[in-house]
């Protein structure tokens, strides 16, 4: 019986003994292999991958209780890419040395508690190898509760503070644990990841709601084995997955497949002290991003010596793209900007001072050194502003693009503010607006990053606006209030209150332009602090004694606040009490569009605006387009996570006819984010004092032209400085440059071009320039935009998204002009001359678009990439002749005898692999094969070669087609071609995102053909007649006044009374016989217009169009012939139009051979019968068509229903003539009309359409029916 108590005693006593929880013994060291591997595809058998796979030896030797070393040995990295299955991984020993070189290196981490604290490495030991550490130690990281089996708890990890799960499961046998955790990688309280370049794409919660673009899981398996000292970590294993779309990750994605497994080799007591050198902390177990300074993902080149690189680049770029675009060396833009990112500031002083004396080498220079978006570019503009020695030209648009680019980082911001005080910065008022609204727009990044953003940054702007205030200075204030708009500070709403009526503490009384300006301002910061602006802008909309304008300002930016459903309905309330019908039919109709928006960052907006607008349709819903309105339009797809959406804003009042201010703007849906691209408006205070008194009598006709004329040549006379017009321009919510055009300007430009201008005018200049002959050319490269997004990998790599966007632009111009009589008194002598001009040139751009998605670092790279590559080009070479006096004009363009692509469109996805070792060889397997229809493949990149088999690649749901279509002309020696060619490879779940994986060619070309006689160029003319050519302004005004009312006399028919009694038979034998007496009358030309083919004393070929007029008794008749020219020719398409002032208005077209082939006309009339409503009629109706057209419009047929119901319009299926559509539209009202379709086998209508006219305009045609040509 003792013998068995003791037993128990001792098996108890060993049971105590062995301890699960993880722990590491300082006493001992530690040998694991490890093996960690990444993958990036589409997980598809047959599609291009890339990868890379790193193994090594780590060893962890404990130091002390708490400290432990990690060494790592035998290491080896390795590539893949290509098909798996077909290529394996291949090694790359330089690689692997240069990485070994510091992983050899010993590093140091605190440990306790089964925790991983600080890390401490070598200082020559970089980022982002300690982050590979960070990778191999996070195994080391782990919580174990041995009293629970299940449990969640939030702690670090190199993803951040993020939330995991474990799971515990014991082999009851070995008694080893296997712990399952998995960590929500998605919903961390403080992630690690970082934006760059998306500061001003607006982050949508909403949308991301309906979809979303990545998807990450974690897991980590570990098998613990029980010790005396504690749990040991035999084997461990780690799985991240992650999906990516360009569009919703449900359709269809590229997957990242990263693992990493370590296995226990040996436990062994450490025999001695280690000893190792210096260390620095280099943080905790979280990641730590490397800045991405130079590193570009799309490409990798030698860096050494980047000064000269630099310099024979620019050189370089500058020769090959002086005449036209080389897209092929458009790439090398992208390693320019990589290399001077690594250039220091020195540097970039020596590259100046050698680029400054060369034109061409200059603007290059100042294109791109914008993309050093540090200090540097800070310091360089610094300098160029103190000496002076750079033009208002081009301190405007590098500054722009130089802050637009900037890294908003607290220092930059700071450093940033010198440029508001250097003298030079207000020696220009371009330069000057461009400082003080850049300054703004680099706040609004900084504060998109740094939360809470501290109201220092945006101090001098604000103290710019109180000081612009308090010396009443109007161009002042409204640059202040324009800079602070684009900061989008909270903090300064303060000192913008001060500027509004009714809101603020002491009353103002300041111009409209800068109550405008100080509404606008609050346009950012409604998304930041929503409640205060709506209380600003409530309050303003709601002062009914403000001007209309104002306060159709404030409901805007009310509205960007996103109101809730109850200040919606206040806002109808009080509608339904207003006065100002302009305020009325701008809200309404703003309501009304949004109301149907289906955008996903207005859902509650929307549905609340729909129910404010069924309360106020009854009352409001018939208010015409006179009044103020704004329009919505939008759109929105859940499978691309894409949508787009356009408004339109115009503001009028009740004392004014011209709008006050008009204002277009865009927003792009993309992936969660909203993008706003191009905001432009334009104020026109001015010219409502100029014309509002004339604008009532306009007429319609050339006497209007001549009442403006006669305004603007009185300015003189008008001692009001007050600006004509406003213009502003916004891109991604910021505005970025804005113009007054006044009356000093206008009368400058009247001088300066009138006929009287003589020797000292600068187009008297300018035309003798061109007599000499001139030679210019610009290119202009621009990095539009480069959004990266980072975030690590359970490896400690970096996972990097990127968007580029790079264009390069070129133009360049030969011309020389002969002017006979030559010019020696003014410009009055050109309407007697004859000139002749002669030119040649090229203007065109290439666009590079790159969407990369992998591992980017400085060592090597692996990942997917979308390439596409967009040439524009345009050549010329022509001559032109223009006679004024007897209105004739030539124009010849020598033939090409050489195919010129205009437009290619060429685009694929690879599978991408490069490394530091070897950077001019980049591995770039196209991810699907493009040997469909050969039985190998070969992509050739450098001297890399890639090659795989075509076995059981070629799958049914493969798509290879190929397109040519040419324009069928055998007469002027060139046609214009389209070629395309794809490849795709369809797979259901892969929708939308399988449209974009392939290769993709289309190609607009002007190709040289054979035609029937030898070409050598193609000329147009023009021959209006001879007539007297007046020769002063005066009459030039009255002659262009008499041939405009000679034109309308034979367009436009005339009444004989004030209304019809009835309305007459369109088909009556008077009507007929007249018509036919007016065709076999003699005609009179007009004028004519030929297009031929020229070839030496040959007989030319082409095409002849002449217009005839043929007047007689009440008909006026036109004749539009367009003729075949050449050899055996009879086609013909004649068009004979006869407007009756009393009856009706009819086209007659018929074409073919002698115009006898085809036939169809058209006739419209209008009528009112006593007591009915004025009604104008419609139809077209043929009797012979080509088979083409038939098929054409049999096409389009089909979409009318669906059309016609989205526009709000009714259907009905009835029998109507077979040959024959007819339109009809009656005046409803004053300010509405019902519209009818008539087609053969269905009718389309609606009713009370409103229409943007006067509200006297439909009465009058009530009094003048007259009959007009459809």
């Amino acid at each position: 019986m003792r013998g068995l108590v003791l037993f128990c005693l001792v098996a108890l006593a060993t049971c105590q003994s062995v301890r699960n929880e993880f722990s590491l013994n300082p006493k001992k060291t530690y040998e694991y292999r490890y093996e960690g591997l990444v993958n990036f595809g589409l997980g598809i058998p047959n599609l291009a991958e890339s990868g890379a796979k790193l193994m090594c030896k780590v060893k962890i030797v404990g130091v002390s209780a708490q400290t432990f070393l990690l060494q790592i040995s035998d290491l080896a990295f390795e590539e893949f890419n290509g098909f798996a299955g077909k290529n394996s991984f291949i090694a790359a020993p330089k690689l692997s040395q240069r990485i070994s070189a510091q992983l050899v290196k010993p590093f140091t981490f605190d440990f306790a508690g089964g925790h991983v604290g600080n890390i401490h490495a070598s200082a020559e030991v970089s980022d982002t190898v300690v982050n590979i550490i960070r990778g191999i130690l996070s195994f080391f990281h782990i919580t174990v509760k041995t009293t629970q089996r299940f449990y969640e708890l939030e702690e670090a990890g190199i993803h951040g503070m993020c939330q995991s799960n474990y799971a515990i499961e014991e082999n009851k046998e070995t008694r080893d644990m296997t712990i399952t955790q998995v960590v929500d990688v998605t919903n961390c309280r403080e992630k690690a990841e970082r934006y760059r370049g998306m500061a001003t794409a607006v982050l949508d919660d909403i949308s991301k709601k309906r979809g979303d673009s990545i998807a990450t899981t974690v897991r980590y398996v570990y098998t613990i084995k029980p010790t005396v000292e504690g749990g040991l970590i035999s084997k461990a294993h780690g799985l991240e997955q992650q999906h990516f779309s360009p569009f919703n990750v449900k359709g269809g994605s590229f997957k990242m497949k990263a693992t990493k497994e370590i296995v226990l080799l040996n436990v062994k007591d450490t025999p001695s002290a280690v000893t190792y050198g210096p260390m620095k902390n280099r943080g905790n177990i979280i990641f730590k991003f490397v800045e991405a300074g130079a590193h570009i993902p799309v490409l990798m080149q030698n860096l050494d010596d980047a000064v000269s690189k630099a310099v024979e680049l620019i050189k370089h770029l500058a020769q090959v793209n002086n005449i036209q675009i080389d897209s092929a060396t458009t790439e090398d833009v992208m390693k320019l900007y990589q290399l001077l990112r690594l250039v220091p500031y020195e540097g970039l002083e020596v590259m100046w001072k050698q680029f400054a004396a060369n034109d061409e080498h200059r603007r290059w220079f100042l294109d791109t050194i914008v993309e050093v978006n540090d200090a540097r570019i800070l310091k360089f503009l610094q300098k160029r502003f103190q000496d002076g020695d750079i033009a208002a030209s081009e301190a405007f648009q590098t500054l722009l693009l130089a802050f637009n680019h900037l890294d908003a980082i607290p220092e930059l911001v700071e450093m940033a503010k010198m440029f508001l005080n250097l003298s030079y910065s207000r020696s220009n008022i371009l330069v000057w607006h461009t400082v003080a609204l850049s300054y703004g727009s680099l706040v609004y990044k900084h504060c998109a990053y740094y939360t809470p953003c501290p109201v220092s940054v945006v101090q001098p702007l604000l103290d710019f606006a109180v000081d612009s205030l308090k010396h009443n200075n109007e161009e002042d204030m409204i640059l202040a209030l324009k800079a602070l708009g684009n900061a989008g500070h909270t903090g300064s709403i303060k000192t913008i209150m001060r500027f509004l009526p009714g809101v603020s503490a002491n009353p103002v009384d300041l111009p409209p332009r800068v109550l405008s300006a100080a509404v606008q301002s609050l346009r950012l910061i409604a998304a930041r602090d929503p409640h205060s602006v709506r209380d600003i802008t409530m309050s303003l909309f709601l002062q009914k004694d403000l001007p209309a304008e104002l306060r159709m300002l404030a409901f805007m930016i009310l509205f960007d606040t996103r109101p809730p459903m109850a200040l919606v309905s206040t806002v109808t309330a009080h509608l339904q009490e207003e006065k100002d019908l302009h305020v009325v039919s701008f809200v309404y109709s703003y309501m009304r569009s949004m109301a149907k928006s289906r955008t996903p960052d207005n859902p509650y907006l929307s549905t609340a605006c729909n129910i404010a607008v069924k309360i106020l349709a009854p009352k409001f819903g018939r208010l015409s387009y006179r009044f103020s309105k704004a329009m919505r339009l939008d759109w929105f797809n859940d499978d691309l996570l894409l949508g787009a959406a356009s408004e339109f804003f115009m503001l009028k009042n009740a004392t004014e006819i011209i709008p006050t201010q008009i204002m277009m703007k865009g927003k792009l849906y993309f992936i969660g984010r909203i993008l706003q691209l191009v905001e432009m408006g334009i104020r026109a205070d001015g010219l409502n004092d100029i014309f509002g008194s004339i604008a009532s009598a306009f007429k319609g006709d050339f006497s209007d032209f001549k009442a403006i004329y006669q305004q603007l040549h009185n300015l003189e006379s008008q001692g009001n400085d007050k600006p004509l017009l406003h213009f502003y321009s916004r891109a991604s919510g910021q505005e970025w440059f804005f113009a007054d055009l006044k009356r000093d300007f206008i009368r400058k430009i009247i001088n300066a071009v009138g006929p009287s201008a003589g020797k000292d005018s600068p187009v008297w200049r300018a035309i003798e320039n061109l007599q000499k002959g001139i030679s210019w050319h610009r290119t202009k490269s621009f990095l539009i935009f480069e959004t990266r997004y980072f975030q690590p990998t359970t490896l400690g790599l970096p996972l990097e998204i990127s968007k580029y966007y790079q264009t390069l632009n070129g133009i360049s111009v030969n011309a020389k002009a002969t002017i006979n009589p030559p010019l020696t008194d003014s410009l009055r002598q050109l309407l007697s001359s004859e000139i002749l001009l002669e030119t040649d040139g090229f203007v065109g751009c290439t666009k590079d678009i790159w969407l990369s998605y992998g591992i980017y670092t400085e060592l090597f790279q692996t990942g997917v990439e979308f390439k596409s590559k967009i040439p524009y080009s345009i050549p010329w070479k022509l001559s032109g002749k223009v006679n004024i006096r007897e209105k004739k004009f030539q124009l010849d363009i020598p033939l090409s005898k050489e195919e010129v692509k205009l437009i290619t469109v060429r685009s694929d996805v690879y599978a991408v692999s490069r490394n530091t070792e070897a950077p001019s060889l980049p591995r770039m397997t196209p991810m699907m094969p493009r040997a469909i229809d050969s039985n190998d493949e070969i992509v050739r990149k450098g001297p890399t070669i890639v090659q795989s088999e075509n076995e059981e690649m070629q799958k049914p749901n493969n798509w290879h087609p190929r397109t040519k279509m040419c324009t069928d002309n055998n007469i002027y020696g060139a046609v214009f071609c389209v070629e395309s060619e794809l490849r795709r490879a369809y797979y259901h779940e892969e929708y939308p995102l399988y449209y974009f994986l392939g290769y993709t060619n289309v190609a607009l070309k002007a190709v040289p053909v054979q035609a029937n006689k030898a070409v050598d160029k193609i000329r147009f003319e023009l021959n209006a007649g001879s007539i007297h050519y007046p020769t002063g302004t005066q009459e030039l005004l009255e002659t262009l006044g008499r041939l405009s009312k000679e034109a309308s006399s034979r367009i436009q028919l005339s009444s004989d009374s004030e209304s019809s009694e009835s309305e007459l038979d369109l088909s009556s034998p008077n009507t007929v016989m007249e018509t036919e007496s007016v065709f076999n009358s003699t005609p009179v030309a007009i004028f004519n217009i030929r297009a031929l083919a020229v070839s030496g004393n040959r007989k030319p070929e082409g095409y002849e169009t002449a217009v005839y007029y043929t007047p007689k008794s009440n008909l006026k008749n036109t004749q539009l012939i367009v003729s075949q020219v050449g050899d055996n020719t009879n086609w013909k398409m004649c068009m004979d139009t006869v407007l009756d002032g009393r009856k009706e208005a009819k086209a007659h077209l018929r074409w073919g051979a002698e115009c006898q082939s085809f036939e169809m006309s058209l006739r419209a009339n209008t009528a009112r019968l006593p007591g009915s409503k004025p009604t104008l009629r419609a139809k077209v109706h043929w009797t012979r068509i080509p088979e083409t057209m038939t098929e054409f419009f049999t096409g389009i047929k089909t979409y009318i229903p669906g059309m016609a119901f989205l526009l709000g319009f009714n259907q009905e299926w009835e029998s109507n003539p077979t040959q024959e559509v007819s339109a009809s539209v009656v005046v409803a009202s004053v300010d509405s009309i019902d519209v009818r379709f008539q087609f053969p086998e269905y009718t389309v209508y609606r009713q009370s359409i409103p229409i943007p006219l006067p509200r006297n305009s439909l009465l009058e045609l009530e009094y003048n029916s007259r009959n007009i040509t459809m």
